[in-house]
């Protein structure tokens, strides 16, 4: 059995935030996903909606992602999409939002797992929001990448670990797979 407090959380993988960048970093979440999801766990993936006149394009003159294919999920990652516990739309940075709210409270997951695009806004405005939340969270960042490039991605991590310690980034080989899956772990204190 899964633990049931863990959840791992995708966040934009959509077209619309692929460059040559980040692209490298989809078959590592793809990997990431199916293991997780073949070890019975919860998988939720985000995507992330503009709008006319949001303060993304307002403030910041930042109009992409209004329109399919750019607000898809990439094609790599649709096979996973099907077996998720939750795709869910945002138009803010992070995945709390009041449907990821919900979905935290109905689960009772308190464990984060995050990865995705883009490490340095709304993977770290996730990390963020969940520590502040009074929950775990752990930034993947082997499965994490930043379309703007590896500068963009490295401050993330660098702000990542200064607002919810060092301990809380991690890679994939980092996972405590034998914890998430052992029968123990159904056990809250």
């Amino acid at each position: 059995m899964f633990n049931s407090s863990a959840v791992l959380i995708v966040i934009d993988a959509q077209n619309g935030f692929i460059s040559e960048h980040s692209s490298p970093v989809i078959p590592v979440i793809a990997n990431l996903v199916d293991q997780w999801q073949t070890a019975g766990g919860d998988v939720v993936f985000t995507r992330y909606l503009n709008y006319a006149g949001s303060p993304y394009e307002r403030l910041i003159r930042w109009s992409k992602l209004k329109d399919s294919p750019e607000i898809d999920i990439v094609p790599e990652l649709l096979p996973f999409v099907g077996k998720a516990t939750a795709v869910m739309d945002k138009t803010i940075y992070s995945f709390f939002n009041e449907e990821g709210e919900a979905l935290v409270r109905e689960h009772g997951w308190s464990d984060l797992y995050v990865c995705g695009l883009d490490t340095e806004s709304c993977v770290l405005k996730t990390m963020v929001d969940a520590f502040e939340r009074d929950l775990t969270p752990r930034l993947i960042k082997d499965a994490s990448a930043s379309h703007a490039g590896q500068v963009a991605h490295d401050a993330g991590i660098l702000v990542a670990s200064r607002f919810v310690g060092l301990d809380q980034i991690i890679t994939t080989s980092d996972i405590p797979w034998s914890e998430l899956a052992s029968p123990q772990s159904e056990i809250r204190s």
